[in-house]
């Protein structure tokens, strides 16, 4: 009771000095909303990474090339060019690899397209049938490639939404024609707008048949005899036969390229449930970092609070007195000057919160902006807490002063 009753002593404390009180807040308005905004970027950012990955599914394999090695220096990953159609074809055989349920070879390449005056530099994707299944892509208009255009080598294109509104100004364009480093090709589907970003958005690619790529658009190396692939795609058939799958792979790869037991092999596995891990790890210890950051101005609105508890104790040395001359205990001084700084701060933190949320708002609505700024319970928990402990420690100094003051000598205060 003896709290809601200084409660009533501080509002009132407050409210004599409007202007003051505003000031001493601003501190800590301005750390709980880095806190929170900070942490809310972070989260916000590992939640769009993290939903992309899961997007493409948790149970698919990406296996790519080894680095070249040549005097002792090794170069980036992929440069060996290693694997090749055939280790796709090996690799989709269901009595060797029984907890693989697909197997897609893709390969990579950089060409201008060109549609009348229009022209784009973007990624060709030259690959099978199989890969819109995989990689859950969705088809706006038109088809996919079928089994038949990779057989064929048929000279046909899916567009990512962005290129053909880039190339023809709509997405409607099932049946146009459009150039491809200088070949004529025939679109014969459009991806639906996936929203991604970057160079390795299907937004921003266009899909041929595999052979098409390798032979008539970038003229793809040989590795033994056999037209090299960018990358091969596997998918396990659930989630728990994802390590099983990996091992068949690993263990076909490695008999077929000639691999002894104590070479490294020429070629790297990915699981999609690794690489979310890493990446959940990497996101929550930058969260982490940059939450550190935001506390800091809580621990600078914190002092200021202290800086403006002691003034507020100078300034009403001849009340201590009075209050100490009728009777008042030493814990009726320290629970007066820790709850008015306990309101400040609480008041303080809700203010940040509430500039938080319309922070996160704005981010919302700003163009380009890929990820929402997420403010999450947990967060305002921890940040209301900090900004409360801040006042109760903050405070306690500034009222253990005023109980050092001597009645005698603080009723003579002018």
């Amino acid at each position: 009771m003896r709290w809601f009753r200084y409660f009533g002593v501080a509002v009132e404390s407050i409210m004599a000095h409007k202007l003051r009180a505003a000031l001493t807040m601003l501190g800590i308005v301005i750390g709980v909303t880095a806190v929170l905004t900070t942490l809310g970027i972070g989260r916000g950012a590992s939640a769009s990474i993290t939903g992309e990955i899961a997007g493409q599914g948790t149970t698919m394999l990406t296996i790519t090339p080894g680095a070249t090695s040549s005097g002792g220096v090794t170069g980036a990953s992929g440069s060996a060019r290693t694997l090749t159609v055939a280790d796709a074809d090996a690799l989709a055989n269901p009595t060797l690899h029984p907890d693989v349920v697909l197997v897609v070879p893709q390969y990579n390449g950089t060409a201008q397209l060109v549609v009348g005056s229009n022209n784009v530099q973007e990624q060709i994707v030259g690959t099978t049938e199989g890969y819109a299944e995989i990689r859950n892509l969705e088809i706006g208009s038109g088809r996919f490639l079928s089994a038949k255009d990779v057989t064929e080598q048929q000279r046909v294109a899916v567009l990512g939404a962005d290129i053909a509104q880039d190339l023809f100004g709509q997405v409607d364009v099932v049946g146009e024609a459009v150039r491809i480093n200088g070949e004529p090709f025939q679109v014969i589907g459009v991806l639906t707008a996936s929203g991604g970003n970057g160079f390795g958005s299907s937004d921003n690619q266009t899909f041929v048949p595999i052979g098409v790529a390798q032979g008539r658009l970038f003229n793809a190396p040989r590795y033994r005899g056999e037209l090299t692939v960018s990358q091969i795609l596997v998918d396990a058939a659930a989630e728990e036969q994802v390590n099983a799958a990996e091992r068949q792979v690993e263990q076909t790869l490695r008999l077929r390229h000639g691999l002894a037991i104590d070479t490294e092999n020429d070629f790297n596995i990915t699981n999609q449930t690794s690489l979310l891990d890493l990446i959940s790890t990497v996101t929550g210890t930058l969260t982490l970092f940059l939450g550190s950051i935001g506390a800091i101005s809580l621990l600078v609105g914190g002092i200021g609070i202290m800086n403006i508890m002691l003034v507020s104790v100078t300034e009403r040395t001849k009340e201590i007195g009075l209050r100490r001359a009728l009777g008042a205990h030493d814990s009726d001084l320290l629970l007066q000057f820790v709850v008015e700084a306990l309101v400040l701060t609480v008041l303080g933190g809700v203010v940040g919160i509430a500039l938080s949320y319309g922070i996160a708002v704005l981010a919302s609505n700003i163009p380009g902006f890929t990820f929402s700024v997420l403010i999450e319970a947990d967060s305002i928990g921890l940040a209301l807490g900090v900004s409360a402990g801040s006042g109760l420690v903050f405070g306690l100094y500034p009222a253990w002063r005023a109980m050092q003051l001597d009645p005698i000598d603080a009723l003579r205060y002018e």
